[in-house]
């Protein structure tokens, strides 16, 4: 019996789940004329922000953050394309909780030196 309840307990601290909050063609954090002929698009990128759980969560997890990090992996980017936002929750008394913003960067050639942004 005490291994069993070991095994169960185990489980539920390890187990955790992710859910895809939304698609999205486009997303921008930044205020930006997306008007523009002069985008490609670029990489795929990931951002991320999580907050840590202990007993209960320390903060809560931001998509604009995510989004942020996201985009600002390249300095020539501007939005992100073919967004997937998801949000998990890995903890039962310990963990952590976050979001996950995904996307393909938008990239402008007009801002200086991204005349060949790729």
């Amino acid at each position: 019996m005490k291994k069993i309840a070991v095994v169960v307990i185990g489980a539920l601290v390890l187990s955790g789940c992710a859910q895809r909050v939304a698609d999205l063609t486009v997303a921008s954090t930044k205020n930006y004329n997306l008007n523009g002929d002069k985008f490609v698009k670029g990489a795929r990128v990931k951002g991320e922000d999580s907050k840590p759980v202990v007993l209960v969560p320390l903060g809560m997890p931001n998509v604009k953050e995510a989004a942020d990090l996201a985009i600002e992996q390249n300095k020539c980017a501007v939005a992100l394309a073919d967004v997937v936002v998801t949000q998990y929750n890995h903890s039962f008394f310990v963990g952590k909780v976050g979001v996950i913003v995904e996307g393909d960067l938008i990239l402008d050639q007009t801002l200086p030196g991204c005349a060949s942004a790729k």
